[in-house]
This record gives structure tokens, sequence and C-alpha cells, in this order.
């Protein structure tokens, strides 16, 4: 019995350990031999890394980089930015966005001459829902992030909306789409926005360090990053100090010599959600998420999720009542080989690919025993 719940933390998939070791094995090869071809087989690798990106999110060929994590790629974004972009406008966020980003964006504000206006949740609900997010974005808004899906309640906004909206007020729109993407369909193609920040953990089964940034091509060709390097010219081999130019395409963010194992070790969970198919990926996880949700209903606990799964990433959160210790339950779960975790008094929920039909009967009777039934508190 597998009782993984932990797709928002690390993503699995069957047989990961074993293609994951033969593809560090393989690059470990290449890497000590007693050669001069490191360098051109490792930069083919991460090459292919990136191109598993832009098939996934169906982005334009030389839009899309790699980052060490999400905070890195939006700082490089924001600080390639020409500076009337920002500069005495508001950046609009939403108070249920990964709390590292705020902690950045609140830290850059100054610096870069931007208010930032953070979106609340209304009292006593679980997530900024679309329309309080719209109402705050006027014409001064230069740039507003939105989240695919919620790491604290996996809510799903409606991106298309958002981005049109956006695009009516004139603002840069990003979207953050780690929590979401592996599960849920996101692209490019059929919603257009400026850039898409990420990284390859989740669903999609990676580790870390393999963060990316896409940037839609005309943002992209404003864009002069202040982190540059000499991966950042158009030929990373013209060493002239007084030449530097940034290449045409995603490469201009770059810098230094990029790093390449967390590509090698990302790269088989990207091939593995493309052979399996994100319908087929869903399609299980919203079966086993609508049998969380039935117990959860008729036990009376409180759901800290979107009950429409049109709405909902691939999570479901139960709120907690008094007396239950958060850290406690999730111990006792752990003992029994049941994984899952906590946000205070929110218990985090996400069946994958490799959870059992059995661990999820296993799951939901240890919660009737653990919470108990009440009369039921939505939220």
């Amino acid at each position: 019995m597998s009782g993984y719940f932990l797709y928002h933390s690390i993503g699995t998939f069957p047989g990961k350990g074993e293609r994951m070791a033969a593809a560090l094995a393989d690059f470990s090869g290449i890497w000590s031999a007693e050669d001069d071809g490191q360098w051109p087989a490792a930069l083919a690798t991460r090459q292919r890394f990136i191109d598993a990106w832009i098939r996934l999110i169906e982005a334009p060929h030389g839009t899309l980089t790699t980052a060490e994590n999400v905070t890195a790629a939006l700082y490089s974004l924001i600080g390639a930015l020409p500076s009337e972009r920002l500069a005495g406008k508001r950046l609009l966020v939403a108070a249920d966005c990964f709390p590292s980003l705020h902690f950045l964006l609140a830290g850059l504000a100054q610096r870069f001459s931007f208010t930032l206006d953070t979106v609340p949740l209304r009292p006593g609900e679980s997530w900024v829902r679309d329309e309080d997010f719209v109402a705050r974005w006027q014409e001064d808004i230069g740039l507003a992030l939105i989240t695919f899906v919620t790491s604290t309640a996996s809510h799903r906004c409606d991106v298309a909306k958002l981005a049109a909206h956006g695009r009516a007020m004139g603002s840069i729109v990003g979207v953050d789409i780690t929590q979401g993407i592996g599960v849920a369909p996101f692209s490019v193609a059929a919603t257009p926005v400026d850039f898409v920040v990420s990284t390859s953990l989740k669903w999609l089964c990676g580790a870390s360090g393999a963060g990316i940034l896409q940037v839609a091509p005309d943002l992209l060709s404003t864009c002069r990053p202040l982190l540059r390097g000499w991966f950042s010219q158009p030929n990373p081999f013209s060493w002239d100090l007084d030449a530097f130019s940034y290449a045409s395409d995603a490469r201009r963010f770059d810098h230094g010599t990029p790093a390449i194992l967390a590509s090698v070790a990302s790269l088989p969970g990207l091939q593995w959600l493309e052979e399996t198919g994100i319908d087929a990926i869903r399609a299980q996880n919203a079966a086993d998420v609508g049998r969380i949700i039935d117990a959860a209903m008729s036990n009376g606990w409180t759901i800290r999720s979107p009950l429409d799964a049109k709405k909902r990433g691939g999570s479901v959160m139960i709120g907690l009542p008094p007396g239950v210790e958060a850290a406690k339950l999730v111990a006792t779960l752990r003992d029994e080989r049941l994984y899952c975790d906590a946000r205070g008094t929110t218990l985090r929920l996400s069946p994958g690919m490799v959870t059992t039909s059995a661990a999820v009967d296993a799951l939901i009777a240890r919660l009737r025993e653990l919470i108990g039934s009440r009369q039921r508190r939505a939220s």
C-alpha cells in the first residue's frame, strides 16, 4: 500500500527511483570521462529539459529558460523590466500567493519604486476570490502576479478571465503555475500571459533547483536582466569585455555557468508525465479527492478547498477542529505509512498516481477516528 498524499510537496511516480538513478548515473559517467565531451552532453540534457517544459505549457521556442527556483525566476524578471513598467505603479498579488514570493516583492517595492498591493481574503474564507482580485485591478497596476492553484486551499483561479482583464488594463500579467501544472492543464498558447514561473517539483515529480521562467516574445525583447553573465550572450564564448550584448531569446536570462544536475534529475518526471498524459493523472486524482471530499462532508469536517472540481487543483484541504493537534495527527498517520502534512490547522491531502485505493480507504477510516464526526462547518 502506498499512502503518499504529498504531491503538493514532492511528487513521485512508479519507477521514479530507478529512472532518476539511471539518469544521474549516465550523467556521472559522462561528466567523469577523461575527454572533452562533458559540456556538449550536459548542455544537450539541459536543452531537453527546456524542450520538455516548452511542450508541457505549449510555449514558443526560445521563450523559456531555467532558474534555481520560482523566487529567483520572479526576481530575475522584475529586475529585467524597463523602469517605467513598475515605477510609481502598483504591483498586485493575492494574500494566498506562495509566501516566498510575497517576501521577495515586499523587499523589492522600495528599490523598484512600486507599491505592493495585496488582495486580502474575505473574513472566514480560505482563498482570495477572482472577483476580489479583479476589483483591485485598475490601470495603475504595472504588474499582477496570479497564482494558478494555491498551496493553502488548492483554489484554481480562472487564468483566462484574469489575463483578459489584465490586458485591458495594460498590465504585465504573470502566473505562478507551481501547484497546478502536471495535474491541471495550462497552456500559454491557449491562454496568453506575459510570463510564467514554476518549479519541477509537486505534480511534475522532479528535483529541487529545477525552476523555469517563460517570457512572452513581446515582453522578452524589452527585458535587460540585471543578473547577467557569459551565458546571457548570443555566443557565450565571446569574451570581448567591451562588446557584451543580450541573446535575442530567453537565454538573456541566463548568467553564469548553468547548473545541470537539477535538469538531469527532473527530466525523468517530465518524460513520465508526457508518456502518461495529464488527463489520466487528473482522472485518478479527481476520483480519489472526490472520495475524500465525500467522506469529509458526510462526517461534517471543514473543507477548505473549492467543492467544484473545475475550481480546484489536485489537493483537498481539511480544517482541523479545536482539540485536534495537527502535528500529532500527521505523526500518527505517518506511523501508519499515510503521508501528508499540515499548515497551521489545515491538513493538506494530495493523492497521485502512486496513491492506492486501499490507502485512501485507510486514510478516511483513520481520520474518522482522529477527527471524529460533527456538524459540517464549510469555509
